[in-house]
């Protein structure tokens, strides 16, 4: 139950359509609305952009808290029906007028204007939008308010999927209007840590990134690392928009621009900004495929005054020290991973000429320029480039793993594996930094797979196999990126993997990233028996194995790789946990690949069939000698 003053609302179902009335028709009297949306009159030159100074909040009247919270209670208590709760959510937002800053930043009322706002219809929200506009940078400034601000711009897409031609144009406009206060404030809203997704959020709507898509677009350069180690292409190279809204492509460029006149007054300071930075990185992404203005981005955000096409010069002499120096920054070698991975070719290969050629291990060595190193070798498409960087890195893998750079050693393998090129050299220089030509082979699976251990040791020759300990996360990367060369390249590694003990072949599947290892192995172009030796050294732990997280999909690659009759011992040692297994997250996916309800029933029927046929040898066995007699 809900009261308003002396009024009181319930739910329809139990009272009447008067009990509406107080939340339809608003806190005071209000005007009535145009069929159809909004009476403001949209004129793009009518706002004033917010002076550069904080602003004072001001005190919010009660009767307006209390409106709102009424509102808050209404829908908390589901006792709302479609139709009144756009009504209510409408007449709400006319409240607001006047007061957007106040209520947005409002650390409870704004939770209830985020729920008007997804509740209200594209008319009532662009209106929200324009009256709002001239407070949009300090709302979306505003820890509270950045949800708000947020919020809007995602009903705006919300609403972009409807089929309908007279929200385009709303939303457009809505977007114009905030996009230009935006630009105009640009600086302090990217600088700032509230701000600066709002921004991101935006540059993704005037894109036309589907709001399940925005992660990637949203996203630091960092967690995109597994995808360079196991990915043959890269979505933004290949630049996907598959599904993607139309979006506002005009705008999208002119708030770009806009944002780029304001940065470049004091771009060596936004380019160590931790949150300047993560709005850069989104405007690049969603520039990736549109060369054209890739290379006019670029050279902005590198410091670069301006470019010649004409001698494709884009990055000039002056700031080469500069960016070595920066690439050691951690904010802004985010920024360069980022630019590495969208950069038109001719921007990438005068990028790798000037900056990165000579210095390579140098830059691997550090921190941050590691990362660096490993997206621009991830994002290398030609074997001459990579055979550049081979030269540099080829030879040092055993000291980049010394000083904890696995990481650089792994983008090389996978981008060796992937051109094509130095594949034999780049697997025997790989088992040599491990272990070196004069110790067994036995060693180097092991080693890769407690990769820390290895070298924090003082003698390689003393090291023993790691029990308990946890596999290390680019070991594991490397030995899967390995196992995916042609089979003559990978000899020692296949002879260390079979060589392997049965209980350290055990800790190995039941560890998380070891696993993936002995699939990968699975998977390989090793030989069915040298796979079989490996899978044999599992029997009579499958049904433990199968139970582990993961280890439902290591039996199922034991399964394929198994002849007759190591099949039938993998099935029925499921048998045996087959209840266990029933309830266990993979379980039922493995239950149905390999049909143990089958092969048990089939059992069963061989087992009968065998019993019948031994009660009818004995029967006959005594009937031959009762005739003997």
């Amino acid at each position: 139950m809900v009261s308003i003053g002396s009024k009181t609302l319930v739910s329809r179902s139990s009272m009447g359509e008067h009990d509406y009335e107080p939340l339809k028709q608003g806190k005071t009297k209000r005007r009535k609305h145009k069929k159809g949306g909004s009476t403001h009159a949209f004129d793009s030159n009518s706002f004033t952009s917010p002076p550069q100074l904080s602003r004072v909040r001001k005190q919010l009247d009660p009767e307006t808290t209390q409106y709102f919270s009424e509102i808050s209670n209404l829908f908390e208590s589901d006792g709302v029906e479609l139709e009144d709760r756009s009504l209510i959510c409408a007449n709400a937002l006319e409240e607001t007028k006047g007061k957007e800053f106040e209520i947005a930043t409002d650390y409870i009322l704004s939770h209830t204007l985020e729920t008007i706002l997804q509740g209200c219809d594209v008319h009532h929200l662009c209106d929200f939008l324009h009256t709002s506009a001239n407070h949009f940078p300090y709302i979306a400034m505003d820890r509270s308010g950045s949800h708000v601000a947020e919020t809007s711009i995602k009903s705006l897409a919300v609403h972009l999927q409807d089929d309908d031609d007279v929200v385009r144009p709303l939303v457009e406009e809505a977007l114009t209007m905030i996009c230009k206060v935006i630009a105009a404030n640009s600086v302090d809203v990217m600088c700032n840590c509230y701000g600066s997704h709002v921004l991101r959020t935006l540059l993704c709507l005037c894109r036309g990134v589907p709001l399940d898509k925005s992660g990637y677009y949203l996203s630091k350069s960092t967690t995109v690392l597994a995808d360079r180690l196991n990915s043959k292409e890269f979505s933004s190279k290949k630049y996907d928009a598959t599904n993607f809204q139309p979006g506002f492509p005009n705008l999208l460029k002119s708030l770009v621009s806009d944002m780029l006149k304001h940065a470049k007054k004091c771009i060596k300071i936004l380019q160590v900004d931790q949150f300047s930075s993560l709005v850069f990185q989104t405007v690049l992404r969603v520039l990736a495929g549109d060369d054209e203005e890739l290379l006019h981005v670029i050279p902005i955000l590198l410091g670069c005054k301006d470019k010649n096409n004409a001698e494709d010069n884009f990055i000039g002499t002056r700031v080469v020290a500069e960016l070595k120096n920066l690439l050691k920054e951690s904010k802004f070698s985010h920024l360069m991973e980022v630019v590495l991975e969208v950069s038109p070719e001719a921007l990438f290969n005068e990028l790798f000429t000037k900056v990165f050629r000579n210095s390579l291990f140098e830059l691997s060595s550090h921190q941050h320029g590691n990362f660096v190193v490993q997206a621009l070798i991830s994002y290398a498409s030609n074997q001459d480039l990579m055979e550049l960087i081979w030269e540099e890195l080829g030879p040092n893998l055993e000291g980049l793993f010394k000083m904890g750079r696995s990481g650089v050693v792994a983008s090389l393998v996978a981008a060796s594996e992937r051109l094509h090129i130095n594949e034999h050299k780049c697997c025997q220089v790989l088992a040599e930094a491990v272990c070196p030509v004069d110790e067994s082979p036995k060693w180097i699976v092991p080693r890769l797979l407690f990769l820390d251990s290895c070298f924090t040791s003082e003698d390689k020759s003393n090291w023993s196999w790691q029990s308990g300990s946890k596999m290390h996360v680019m070991g594991s990367l490397i030995l899967q990126t390995v196992f995916r060369f042609r089979s003559e390249c990978i000899q020692p590694y296949i002879i260390s993997i079979t060589s392997m003990e049965a209980t350290h072949v055990l800790e190995a599947v039941v560890d998380a990233r070891g696993s993936h290892v002995i699939e990968a192995f699975l998977c390989s172009g090793a030989s069915g028996k040298q796979k079989r030796r490996l899978v044999t050294k599992l029997q009579g732990h499958f049904g433990e194995v199968a139970l582990t997280s993961s280890g439902a999909f290591t039996i199922e690659k034991c399964f394929t790789a198994s002849n007759l009759s190591l099949r039938e011992a993998i099935v029925s040692e499921m048998l045996a946990v087959r209840s266990d297994l029933s309830k266990a997250k993979q379980g039922s996916y493995l239950l149905r690949k390999l049909d143990i309800d089958g092969y048990a029933a089939g059992y069963l029927v061989y087992y009968r069939i065998s019993r019948l046929l031994l009660l009818i040898e004995k029967i006959f066995f005594n009937f031959l000698c009762t005739q003997t007699l």
